[in-house]
Order: C-alpha cells, then structure tokens, then sequence
C-alpha cells in the first residue's frame, strides 16, 4: 500500500514557480515548444491553493487531512508492531495433560506428598495429585476460604485453611482420616474476632505462628503444636461423642459433606472424623511491633547498661540514653530545613506489618545452653516489621508468662522491605528500602557479600533457586551438599528480574535476567516461581496471562505454558497456581471467558484446574532426568571445586598430595639413575685420558 503522504508533505514544500495565463497543451515536438522569459513566471506559496477555497470548506478540508495524517500515522506504528511482534521468537506452547473440572470456583491451592488441597467455597477439596480425582470434600463454613498451607509432617499433613473472616483452622490429615484440631482465632463475641492476616508453619510442623490484627493493634502470636500427641490421639482414640448420638453421627461423618453426580464414582475413603478430639496448641509468645524511639527514662548511663544486661535488645535502639529535649531539638531542626516538604497533607500511617520465619540451629543462632532437641527442629523465630531498620530473633524456648524480649538483633542501615529464606533455611536475604541486598549463610554464621540493585530499581519479591552448575552447557544439580553458595531471582517492582549468586565470602555478584517492559507493557511480570524439579528453571507469569519457563543461566525462555484455547486467566496479574516441591509439576487456575459474561453468581463460572507434567513434553525430559552429576565428574574445573563443601574439598586436596607425593618418588628415582650413568661416563673419559 502506497503512503499517502501529500497532505502531510504539504507542510513542508517549498514555494514554487507557477505560469501567467492559461495554460495551453504543448506540441508533441521539443522542437516547435516557445521559450518563455522568466517574467511570465510568478512566485506562489503552495499553502494558497487551499487557501483560494471559501469558507467553511477550507476548514473542514483542513481538518479532514490532519485526520487522514492522524490515522494514518496509528495505521503505520500499528503494522510495524505486527510485523516486529511477526518477527520475533515464539516459544514451543505445551497445554496441559490433565484437567479437574471444578463446580465452585477456587480461590487458592497447595501441595503436600500426593495431595492436592484447593480452598473454594465454604470450605477445601482434596484431591489426588496424580490421577486428579476428588477424594473428599469439606464445606462447612458460610464464607469462602481464601488462603490455605499445607505441611508435610511425614506420614500425616497439617493443612490451615484461612477463609474470608480471617478465621484459621488448623486439621490433621492421617491416613484416612481428616480431624479438625482447633479454630484458632475464633471468638465467641464478634466484637473481639481477630483477623489473621499471616500465617506460618515451621519445618517439621513443631511450630506455628499468626499475626493477628483486631481493635486496631497487630501482634504476633506463637504456638508449640503437639504433633507427638496427635499421633497417639489418632492411632488410640478417645471418643467424645454421646452414645446416643454415636451411630447417627457415625454415618454423617462417613459421608462426603457434598456429594454429587460427579463424585459418586471417584473414590471417598477419606472420612471426617469429628469425633476424636486432639491436644490443642500451646500458646508460648506474643510479640508486638516495636515502639517507636523516644526520651530516655534513665537517670544515668549506668542504668541504661543494666537494662541491656545479657545483651538482650542490643542494638535495636530502645534502651539509650538520649534525652526528650534532644529528640525534639532534632525535630525542630528537620521541620525548619525541609519545611516546603512537611507543609503539606501527611496521610494516616498504615498499620506495621511482620514478616517472619522459623530458623533451625546455627552458628549465628546456637541452641540454648541444656536443652537438647532433634536435628531439624527450629529453634528461633526471625522478625522484622515494616518500617524497621531491625531484624530480631525471638527464642522459642519459652513460654507465655516469659517477657518476650529478643535475643538477638541485626539492625540495617535502612527500613527492611523484603526478606526471604531458602527452603533449607541455611540463607537468608534482607532487602533493605535503598535497593541493597544483604545475603546471609546462618549454617556456616557468614555475611555472602552485599550487592545492589540498579539504580531506581526497588525489590518486591525474592526467590531462592536450588544451588545448580553449567557442566557441559545443561544446567546440572552437583550431588550432596553445598555450602556457601546460593542463588536466587529477584522481581523488582518496575517488572524486571535479575540473578544474584553467592559463591563464597564476598564474592557475589547480580545480573540482569528480564528488563523493565517499556514498548510491550502487557508482557510484564507479576509472579515467579522456581521449579525444582529443574536446574536453574524458574516460571514467570506476565500480565497478559502468557505462562514462560525460563532458564535464568541462559536468560533464555524454553517454552510456554497456556491452558485450552476455550480457557483464560481472568486475573493474570494475581494468577492461583502451585508449583510441587518434590514432584515435576505444576498446578493453574483457569477460567471459561464465555462463561464469565453469562454466569449471575461466581458459583456458576465454569472453572478447571490444569495439571502440567515437566517430564511428558519433550523439550523438558531430559531436563528432568538428567539433572544431578556426580562429585567426580565436577572436580577438575577450580569452580566446581569450590562449590563442595570445606571438609570434602580438604579430603580431595590430601588425596591429591599423596598421589603427587607418590609420582614424586618415582620421578626422584629417575633422576638419580641418570646421575648415576652420567658419573660413569666421565669416570670412563677420565680413565681415558
């Protein structure tokens, strides 16, 4: 197609030449044409033939060519896309293996051993992770659950929904049987209810903790779970219910609690077994936010020393010793210099918020001094709240009438706005508010190095890759363990990812994965998730609902993962999906759009959990399979040396020696023969002589 580009060109002519008179058709021959002086020419600007129409045509013809130039303009940018967007790479799109209808729409799922728990309405599905068949169905509740976690406890889950109200629950699922323990946080008094808005279990299910909001206050409680206890209660129990009501409840409890034609032929040897009554947990802690830095109380600086005996707090800026008037000296000193600043409207502060974690014992955090407690089991509780310069440890080695003072506090150089621990809590990240990043080995109580993020680049989420190496180009996982070394992704809050990796004291570095969107905002990424069941894989979820697997060694996408044509994420930006830790798949949330315009209730959405399988495409299975390399086939290379642990690598290095040591030996018995011949040859030139 030709551009029309005469009414936008006309802007830019130059005055031309136009004859006197009227024109006349020249003759076919150069020869008979009249050479015309320069005098029957005139100077005329090309703006006055639009100009020579009467009004109001000259403005509607005006304005009909700066539309057309308008229009046209968006024509060309709009076929330049295309063809740009027609001349990039397009991933290898795998759909999903398997598909779980679903009659009410899910609003959160998680995974443990070969269970799959999706909270919907009035209450949590199980479903078989495998086979994707519905094993039992718990609705109870008059509101949706919008969150729930699942922990692995060995042979039995605890799984802690949380619905609508911010109520928690906590169950116990052994076996066959699934027993509700306890709801937490629930009230008789409606006016006291508490909201949960966090959760956490610890590794092993020895420990949870809530943060809870109510009356306008949030703390955090912390509770010792009995699960010693449980599997007595469960394997001997000891009803509670009346004999009357025994047989009739019995066959209730047998029952699915919602039943339909689809999940007649599924298999329901999961019952609810409401009868059997479980130890409660033990509530041990309440921690509340920090209070805010004011005058000192003391008299004399010895007093301040006293109160920091044990150096319990230290660090955390609340036993000083700096006066009242000094702090309001200092405030008026800010007030004056940034006063056009602070002039204007200062909006509510929100309410601080907590993050923590349970952390297993290390050289930074020891266990106490006569307690004795299986390996694995946490040990202290890691807090930092908002807006807080101060990470605090919290012992968990303590009960509810002990002052909850920290035992320990890691204050930072500026507010704490992210964190993150591996999933072997051996590594910990703070993300700080200026874009620094301090990476943390407890195991080995080492500082990995400090690195930054790129200028006006702000850390939202943080993800920890299983430590993986490069051998032979394919992204392999080294066999045993590995110490002071750690990977992890970082998505910042302008959509772009970057790689940190740790090796070693003071030897970290970052990289830059994925760059801000600028020209294509819809392919931005909202969600990450690493896949373990892959070496240096991780899965980005973008706002325009496209589903990537990235190799974060290449910074290349493999492929792509999209349900059915028929279905779509209808919130992309917030995606309901679960990555198995210990199986390779994944689980998403897809959506009927056709069903979406013609539904009067979201119960009638038609909604499907898809189920994607890394080891049935055939771009990934080697990938899976071939994802761990023996220690030997890695020690040649000095940085795959470095990635073994301190003791095995000293073994490998006296190995060497006595091997070098032996070769010594021998090549020393070679050189004395050759003296030896050579002190022959001169004795014989000297007989000679």
């Amino acid at each position: 197609m030709a551009s029309p580009k005469g009414s936008r060109s006309q802007k830019m002519k130059l005055p031309i030449f136009t004859r006197k008179g009227t024109l006349e058709v020249p003759s076919p021959t150069e020869k008979d044409w009249s050479k015309d002086d320069e005098d029957d020419w005139v100077f005329k600007d090309p703006d006055q033939e639009q100009d020579s129409l009467p009004q109001p045509y000259r403005m509607i013809n005006k304005m009909v060519n700066s539309l057309f130039d308008c229009s046209w303009e968006i024509i060309e940018e709009r076929d330049t896309s295309k063809t740009a967007e027609l001349c990039r790479t397009q991933p290898t799109i795998y759909h999903p293996l398997r598909e779980s209808k679903l009659n009410t729409m899910p609003n959160c799922m998680d995974v443990s051993q070969d269970y799959v728990f999706i909270g919907g309405s009035k209450g949590f599905s199980i479903y078989n992770l495998h086979n994707a068949k519905q094993l039992y169905v718990w609705e109870k509740l008059k509101v949706d659950v919008i969150s729930i976690w699942a922990t692995d406890l060995g042979s039995e889950i605890l799984i802690a929904p949380v619905d609508e109200t911010g109520i928690v629950r906590l169950f116990y699922f052994y076996k066959d049987g699934l027993y509700l323990i306890k709801a937490i946080n629930e009230s008789e008094d409606a006016s006291k209810q508490t909201t949960c808005v966090k959760m956490e279990i610890s590794k092993g299910g020895n420990f949870a903790a809530l943060l809870l909001q109510g009356a306008g206050d949030i703390w955090l409680d912390v509770y010792k779970l009995p699960k010693e206890s449980w599997i007595k209660e469960v394997q001997y129990p000891q009803l509670t219910v009346n004999t009357k009501k025994k047989v009739r409840q019995q066959l209730q409890l047998n029952i699915p609690d919602s039943v339909t034609a689809d999940s007649l032929d599924m298999d329901m040897n999961i019952s609810f077994r409401g009868d059997v009554k479980l130890s409660l947990p033990v509530q041990i802690m309440k921690i509340k936010p920090p209070k805010p830095i004011t005058g000192t109380t003391f008299k004399s600086p010895l007093e301040a020393f006293a109160k920091i005996a044990g150096c319990r707090g230290l660090g955390s800026g609340q036993n000083h010793y700096i006066k009242a008037s000094q702090w309001e000296k200092r405030e008026a000193i800010l007030k004056a210099t940034y006063k056009k600043y602070l002039d204007g409207e200062w909006e509510p502060e929100p309410i601080s918020m907590a993050t923590f974690y349970f952390l297993l014992p290390s050289r930074v955090i020891p266990m106490p001094a006569g307690v004795k407690r299986p390996p694995g089991l946490a040990c202290v509780l890691g807090v930092h709240w908002t807006d807080h310069h101060n990470f605090f440890f919290y012992s968990l080695n303590r009960t509810l009438k002990d002052k909850a003072d920290p035992e320990g506090v890691w204050p930072c150089a500026a507010p704490i706005v992210g964190s993150q621990l591996s999933p072997c809590s051996s590594y910990l990240v703070l993300a700080c508010e200026d874009g620094v990043l301090s990476l943390w080995d407890l195991a080995q109580g080492l500082t990995l190095g400090v690195v930054a993020l790129p200028e006006k680049c702000f850390c939202q989420s943080i993800h920890f890759l299983k430590y993986f190496l490069v051998h032979k180009g394919q992204n392999v996982y080294p066999e045993g363990s590995v110490k002071c070394h750690m990977k992890c992704v970082v998505l910042c809050t302008d959509s772009s990812l970057h790689l940190v990796t740790a090796s070693g004291v003071q030897n970290s570095t970052i990289s830059l994965l994925v760059e801000r969107p600028v020209k294509y905002l819809d392919e931005a990424i909202c969600a990450v998730a690493p896949v373990q069941a892959l070496p240096g894989m991780v899965l980005t979820f973008s706002r325009d609902g496209s589903v990537f697997l990235m190799d974060v060694a290449k910074s290349q996408i493999v492929c792509s993962f999209a349900p059915p044509r028929s279905y779509s994420l209808v919130a992309p930006w917030n995606p309901v999906f679960v990555v198995s830790l210990h199986h390779p798949c994944f689980l998403l949330r897809g959506d009927h759009p056709d069903g979406i315009g013609s539904a009067s209730k979201a119960e009638d959405i038609p909604n499907s959990i898809f189920y994607f399988n890394f080891e049935d495409y055939p771009l990934l299975e080697n990938f899976s399979r071939n994802c761990t390399i023996p220690q030997a086939s890695i020690l040649d290379p000095p940085t795959f040396a470095q990635a073994l642990p301190l003791e095995e690598r000293c073994e490998k290095f006296f190995q060497k020696s006595i091997q070098n040591l032996a070769k010594s030996k021998v090549k020393e018995e070679e050189h004395w023969t050759r003296l030896r011949r050579y002190s022959l040859l001169l004795q014989k030139e000297d007989l000679k002589k």
